[in-house]
């Protein structure tokens, strides 16, 4: 049996200054994009390479908002706490602040910030996650 959504490939964030969206995330994330074009840049991060692409504003979608909303993509991180100090120190704002999901069981604990470009990130710490990671390198 086939299975329909396989994997996230790229998020998209966009900005109304690519420059200075670029030099945010990169010093966040700590690297450079691997992929820079007039208009866009993208980021390869994380245990799969996922790919976080920032994209000039004047190409967004037609319809596409200016407010802050949307679905919110959360990123496992393994310090949640230090991970959402670090966004806050670079200028990010809380969206919404540390929530144990599981019930107080601390499997599944999310954060959200809004970055300094009106773009949500999610971050959180999720069991589940870690569980596939070990199984993946256990193949």
């Amino acid at each position: 049996m086939s299975t329909m959504l396989r994997g996230l490939t790229t998020v998209s964030f966009y900005a109304t200054d690519l420059e200075s969206a670029k030099k945010w995330y990169s010093e966040f994330l700590n690297m450079e994009p691997y992929f820079n074009v007039p208009g866009y840049v993208e980021f390869r991060i994380g245990d799969y390479q996922n790919e976080l692409g920032i994209i000039a504003s004047k190409y967004a979608p037609k319809g596409a908002t200016e407010n802050i909303g949307g679905a919110i993509i959360y990123w496992h991180v393994d310090n949640l706490q230090s991970t959402l100090d670090r966004l806050l120190s670079l200028g990010a704002s809380i969206y919404q602040p540390i929530l144990d999901r599981s019930g107080g069981k601390g499997e599944f604990v999310t954060a959200s910030v809004v970055d300094p470009f009106g773009n949500i990130l999610g971050i959180m710490t999720n069991k589940h996650y870690l569980e596939i990671l070990v199984k993946k390198s256990n193949d």
